[in-house]
């Protein structure tokens, strides 16, 4: 509509200035046409503009009339919404009265009963006041003593749930952690199985005839002589038949002589001299096979860059026992263990399997140096360059010296899984008679304990308890306490299981 009255000023605008234009520029002679045209598209512009004007007029009409018409349904709409919203809230607030009436019935019933549950309550304590007064009087016991025996009923109690909370969590740990260990630990038996070999002080030298015998003796005894003073070992010439022993605590002295006795049998030439020739070779032969086997155990173990020394020392190990436990062997058997256990749980390998490899370096001199083998491991390791951690893994194997990585800890747990598991080494009767008479002293010494019996080796012990003395809760209590006081009296190789058993007894009698 306004875009119309514009275009109609704009009309009338155009034809005055047109007239203007006219008139100025057209003489006095055409003054007279030029105000007749100008008139005539003054009217003929003013015509168009009043028609313009009306049909806008109607159509601003129009939509006013549709824009009522929307505004009124628009209203009628939001009335229709308001009604139903004032019928909503005025049922909520009829519900709501109505809640409020029952909440005060419910509030006025409470209160009843607070008053009653008030008056039992007091009621209640007198009656307990007169109860314990009369308890006392009958049981001749005051308050305090009352609170003791309450006190010691619950200690009893408390222990009992103790215990139970402790098997409990025993098992949970169990099952959570023995899975990967025992995993890890069977995997670095499986993987490093050596054979293990028994070896002693003596070595048997077999002969042809028991003439031989006499050859070896000599003359007025001298060959035995200079066999017994060139290889340092005693020989050993008795009944047995066609055969000689060779009897040394130094294992290679005693090869020396077996390597060299065995030459002069095989030769037949027995004197003084012959026999300094061949000691002579036997030492040579000897002395490569430990270069020789110490090279070999390096391998085996995968340790590289060892000082050509310890190469030799370590080949020593060979033909040096423990327990009836080739202890070459078992430092190969130690260093792959502790490789296994140090790659499971992301330590040095490298480093576990040098420390497993030369824990037990100190035991090839030991016999010819007063001095525990752990000290002279360590002096060769650090005389030969070998790293600090390396010389930690040696010294700290026996838990003397605290180990200052993970690696010195492997070393020492496969030194306690070689040389723990069954079959690796012998001990003497005196000392596992004592060991397992220990055990059932340490076991006995505990109030409650019925009998208690040693088995398998001593790596369990058995123990009956007396049931009227010790609850089915308190036996892991037991346990506990046993292996503890085990732990800190007894020296053992590997684990001891201490198997607490309680049994339920029904007694009754026939009349």
């Amino acid at each position: 509509m306004l875009s119309n009255i514009i275009v109609v000023f704009f009309c009338i605008i155009i034809g005055v200035a047109s007239g203007y234009a006219i008139r100025k520029y057209i003489g006095e002679g055409k003054l007279k046409n030029a105000e007749e045209l100008a008139k005539k598209i003054i009217t003929d512009a003013e015509h168009s503009a009043e028609s313009k004007k009306k049909e806008l007029l109607l159509e601003a009409k129009d939509e006013i009339l549709k824009m009522r018409i929307e505004n009124d349904n628009d209203i009628k709409t939001r009335r229709d919404e308001v009604q139903q919203l004032e019928k909503r809230v005025l049922s909520r607030e009829e519900s709501i009265e109505r809640k409020s009436v029952q909440l005060e019935k419910k509030e006025d019933t409470l209160n009843t009963k607070l008053e009653e549950v008030k008056a039992k309550s007091e009621k209640a304590d007198l009656l307990v006041e007169q109860r314990e007064s009369e308890l006392q009087k009958v049981a001749g016991l005051t308050a305090d003593e009352g609170k003791k025996i309450l006190l010691s009923e619950l200690e009893n109690e408390i222990i009992q749930e103790s215990a139970l909370i402790i098997k409990e969590n025993e098992a949970r740990i169990k099952d959570e952690s023995n899975k990967y260990a025992k995993n890890i630990i069977s995997q670095a038996i499986q993987r490093c199985a050596a054979d293990q070999v028994a070896e002693s002080t003596v070595s048997v030298v077999s002969l042809p005839n028991d003439e031989m015998k006499g050859r070896i003796i000599g003359r007025e005894g001298r060959n035995i002589r200079a066999i017994e003073s060139l290889t340092g070992v005693d020989l050993i010439i008795d009944d047995t038949p066609e055969a000689v022993v060779l009897s040394c605590f130094d294992p290679v002295r005693r090869e020396v002589a077996r390597i060299a006795l065995e030459k002069l049998v095989s030769d037949g030439r027995i004197h003084p001299t012959r026999i300094e020739e061949m000691v002579e070779k036997a030492q040579n032969e000897v002395d490569v096979a430990i270069k020789e086997s110490g090279e070999q155990a390096a391998y085996d173990a995968g340790v590289h860059g060892l000082h050509p020394e310890l190469i030799k020392y370590l080949g020593r190990l060979k033909f040096r026992t423990s327990y009836g436990q080739n202890v070459l062997k078992h430092s190969v058997e130690v260093s792959n263990i502790a490789g296994i256990l140090a790659s499971e749980i992301g330590a040095d390998v490298k480093l576990a399997k040098r420390g497993g490899l030369l824990h037990d370096i100190g035991k090839s001199i030991d016999h010819e140096v007063e001095e525990p083998h752990v000290d002279l491991g360590v002096e060769l390791a650090r005389k030969y360059k070998e790293s600090e951690l390396v010389v930690n893994c040696i010294e700290s194997h026996h838990g003397d010296v605290e180990a200052k990585s993970v690696e010195a800890v492997l070393v020492q747990a496969a030194d306690t899984i070689s040389a723990a598991r069954p079959g690796a080494r012998r001990e003497t009767v005196e000392s596992y008679i004592k060991r397992l008479e220990k055990l059932e002293e340490i076991a006995n010494s505990f109030e409650g304990i019925e009998k208690s019996y040693s088995v398998q080796a001593g790596r369990e012990i058995r123990i009956i308890v007396k049931p009227e003395k010790i609850s089915e809760a308190e036996i892991a209590l037991t346990a506990r306490n046993i292996v503890k006081k085990i732990e800190a009296e007894l020296d053992f190789p590997g684990q001891i299981k201490v198997n607490v058993i309680r049994e339920t007894r029904a007694i009754d009698y026939a009349k």
